[in-house]
């Protein structure tokens, strides 16, 4: 029994194709941001999260053309495709978002982040027969998506934080809260009446949110 193709779905446009030859293997990777800020007189750095990054996808893809006839004996009807997953949509001003699926195991809404293409059988004339793509997808989802998926929960207890250069209340309240529109209650817990402009080293309350 053959395993049911894979396929990359084009979400802005409904079209798709299936991959010619499934891959091998895939692999996922996903890092973690962790911001190091080295105080003296410690052994070792501190670290503080900064934000999630997104999982990526990455794909050894082969496409093969030389059995086939007439025009139908260019690789490049498969490979030009993927491509396109790049290029930018005029309305949209953007490449497409995607979707990677294999059979009902792997559905993997993404983005193309990077594409390697190397072509390795030529007819006489130069055409290109068969070609091996390297893919990296990158894992998309809108703010949206992934608050649904996974809500956070508010502090139960006050906290206090120390402003560093470049802090602002509302990137406070996004880091404390998931939500930058929360920072009035920051500011109203310290009597600030410029959210934008914070002293360096000032210390906030950071009352929870109920």
């Amino acid at each position: 029994m053959s395993l049911v193709k894979a396929k990359i779905k084009n979400l802005d446009t409904s079209d798709e194709f299936d991959v010619c030859f499934n891959p091998r293997e895939y692999t996922f990777s996903k890092v973690a941001p962790w911001a190091e800020h080295t105080i003296q007189g410690l052994d070792s750095p501190l670290y503080e999260w900064t934000s999630g990054a997104a999982m990526r996808l990455n794909v050894e893809l082969f496409f093969d053309a030389y059995e086939l006839e007439g025009a139908a004996r260019d690789v490049r009807q498969w490979t030009d495709k993927l491509e396109v997953c790049q290029l930018v949509h005029p309305d949209k001003h953007r490449p497409p978002h995607l979707l990677f699926v294999w059979g009902k195991k792997l559905n993997f809404k993404c983005i193309l982040q990077s594409l390697s293409i190397r072509f390795t059988m030529f007819l006489d004339d130069g055409t290109p027969v068969r070609a091996v793509a390297n893919c990296t997808f990158l894992e998309y989802s809108t703010q949206q998506e992934q608050l649904q998926a996974k809500p956070r929960h508010s502090p139960d207890h006050t906290k206090r934080r120390v402003v560093k250069e470049g802090d602002t209340l509302s990137w406070i309240a996004g880091k404390e809260y998931g939500n930058p529109g929360e920072w009035r209650i920051i500011a109203e817990a310290n009597g600030i009446d410029d959210p934008m402009h914070l002293t360096v080293g000032q210390e906030l309350l950071i009352p929870p949110l109920y």
